[in-house]
């Protein structure tokens, strides 16, 4: 019997449950997405989805923490979890062979894990120390910076990890109740791709029985669009570099012109022969890294440029990413640089589809965000079908005067900076 490449099922608990069977591959990844994240956390949450995620990796009442490594470990496969800002995500990537073991492990973190008082205590100092580690890499804490001044006081603005005061604070009572209340299977997709049977892994979480006391249908998630305000701002820190954040508001995952913003961001800094990096560093020498991501959530997007200079140069660091952006909105991309960077991004998506964990996040976020999944085809089509003129209609959107929030972070000596 020849076997559907991709499948999607309901199990009885409300779970959804999509998969992609590629029978060239030995392994499997399978996922437990867990729909919500940081931001549907209030302020004095904020950071407890971070610190369950963590907690799961500390010991059922089956297994110890050191178990649960040593039988990953065992399989030589790997186990791995993180927190966004809309979900979190539970994985687990072994050959097929082991896939009952890995599920068995992942369906115990789930459903069995103590949080103990000992262990809370032990991971909230890690916890911490991960805290400290961000900021003492700065070119990841402007990012953060940025964020919480462009969305302030929102849970967007947040960051995933949480203040030092929410950390400390946090309760085993806590993180118990928020889990329970939260990670519902109404509001869970499982997503499995590589060398698998898709009823041969509904049958076993079905027998899991996973969440089985709990409500069949989570409460349903609210986003709340958040409000962008655009500022510029510095924060000064005995640094050799200055570091460069700048955001611009940018589209949400359903938007009509998505793939004009892929598109776009590879010719705007998402390469080596992006106009970003060529200008500021090829041509001009003013930056070592350079580069611009676009990232979609439910309802907003984010554009981000960021770029590591001295303090001399920063101003005609930023004067050329501003020259960049307009020339976007003034100019139509030549139908040349349009060829090749939609040869970029099918040459990425083509070898990410080499990796089962690549292939496991698409089904999960498609089903997250679409409740359908994309052929390779109609991506291919979507991006053929972008012109430069869709490219210029996007810039103008998205890159009119003051639309964007500038934070450095660095050490700056006799210059009038920030602009007034």
């Amino acid at each position: 019997m020849k076997l559907e490449p991709i499948r999607k099922g309901t199990l009885e608990n409300g779970i959804r449950l999509v998969t992609e069977h590629i029978p060239s591959v030995r392994s499997v990844c399978i996922g437990f997405w867990l729909l919500g994240g940081s931001r549907i956390e209030k302020s004095e949450e904020s950071g407890i989805s971070h610190f369950i995620e963590h907690m799961l990796f500390k010991g059922t009442g089956s297994r110890s923490a050191y178990d649960i490594a040593k039988e990953i470990d065992s399989l030589g496969g790997h186990l791995d979890a993180f927190t966004s800002k809309e979900y979190t995500c539970l994985l687990a990537t072994v050959l097929d062979e082991h896939l009952p073991k890995a599920l068995d492990i992942l369906t115990d973190q789930l459903k069995n894990s103590l949080f103990s008082e000992q262990e809370v205590e032990r991971e909230r100092k890690v916890i911490l120390e991960e805290i400290k580690m961000i900021e003492d890499t700065p070119d990841e804490y402007v990012h953060d910076m940025c964020i919480q001044q462009f969305w302030p006081q929102q849970a967007m603005g947040r960051s995933i990890i949480g203040s030092r005061e929410n950390v400390r604070g946090f309760t085993k009572n806590d993180l118990e109740a928020y889990f329970q209340n939260n990670f519902l299977p109404g509001q869970m997709i499982v997503a499995a791709a590589g060398n698998l049977d898709h009823d041969y892994i509904f049958d076993l979480l079905q027998e899991k029985n996973l969440f089985s006391l709990r409500p069949k249908n989570g409460q349903s998630i609210s986003w709340a669009p958040p409000t962008a305000h655009h500022q510029i701002l510095h924060f000064p820190r005995k640094l050799e570099q200055i570091h460069i954040c700048m955001l611009i508001e940018g589209l949400p995952q359903n938007h009509e012109l998505r793939f004009s913003g892929y598109l776009m961001n590879a010719i705007l800094g998402g390469g080596m022969s992006s106009r970003l990096f060529q200008k500021i560093r090829e041509q001009r020498g003013l930056a070592y890294a350079v580069f611009s991501s676009f990232s979609a959530f439910q309802d907003t997007g984010l554009v981000s440029i960021y770029a590591g200079t001295c303090p001399e140069s920063l101003k005609d660091a930023v004067s050329v990413i501003l020259e960049e952006l307009t020339i976007l909105q003034d100019e139509k991309v030549s139908e040349e640089e349009l060829q090749n960077a939609k040869n970029q991004l099918k040459g990425n998506l083509m070898l990410g589809l080499e990796s089962t964990a690549n292939r496991m996040s698409k089904l999960a976020r498609q089903e997250m965000y679409f409740g359908r999944n994309f052929s390779f085809n109609e991506i291919l089509s979507q991006i053929e079908s972008v012109t430069s003129e869709n490219l210029r209609e996007l810039a103008r959107k998205l890159f009119g005067p003051k639309k964007y929030s500038l934070t450095s972070l660095g050490e700056i000596k006799g210059q009038d900076w920030p602009p007034k």
